[in-house]
């Protein structure tokens, strides 16, 4: 019943504003992309097949992805599911001329600055991935099983605040998600309302 009610609730929220593509779909397979990181390399989803894969929509600009790098709560989930062999691939949408647009260059730079540490940092400023996974929010997250399955989407947690204080009360839905997915368990909360800025794409 929470997840009929949620997925009702996220449809209706797709009524209003800019036309996006649906949203993928728990269970099914997640869309695969090809897009070049910040160094230059190519990131095409379907070459992780095999490990499971969190894509985390941010923005540092963003008081609710401050709030996760303030404290140092997202780094250390990176280290933490990097160490155990996860992809982790950090993604900017933001468009040129809109809030938390960087180059390469300065992306690199604060990675290093704010101690981050993914598998790699993605800048879509074009939004293609973006809309691909219809990401609203920063920060969103997706989790995605070794065969290619989205089996998580949504809210990194359960404390839809900006407040630093809150993260410590949280319930992180998704080191929940990865813990069980990595002990061969079911992923009990796969489908949460994201909350925190509006990814920056370009003005329709």
């Amino acid at each position: 019943m929470y997840q009929k009610t949620l997925i009702a609730a996220l449809l209706l929220a797709t009524s209003f504003g800019i036309e996006r593509s649906p949203a993928p779909t728990i269970g099914q397979p997640a869309p695969d992309f090809t897009i070049q990181d910040t160094h230059g390399k190519a990131q095409q989803l379907s070459a992780y097949r095999g490990k499971w894969v969190v894509l985390e929509w941010f923005n540092y600009a963003c008081p609710y992805t401050m709030k996760q790098y303030s404290t140092g709560n997202m780094q250390r989930l990176q280290r933490t599911y990097t160490a155990q062999g996860v992809v982790w691939l950090s993604i900017v949408s933001s468009a040129p001329g809109r809030e938390g647009f960087t180059t390469n260059a300065k992306a690199n730079e604060l990675t290093a600055e704010k101690g981050s540490a993914p598998t790699a940092v993605i800048r879509d400023t074009a939004g293609t991935v973006g809309h691909l996974y219809d990401a609203r929010n920063t920060p969103q997250l997706f989790v995605i099983n070794p065969n290619g399955v989205l089996m998580y989407a949504g809210a990194i947690d359960d404390k839809r605040t900006s407040d630093t204080a809150d993260v410590a009360k949280a319930h992180n839905y998704v080191s929940a998600a990865l813990d069980a997915g990595l002990a061969n368990k079911p992923v009990v909360v796969q489908l949460t309302q994201p909350y925190g800025c509006t990814v920056q794409y370009a003005t329709p």
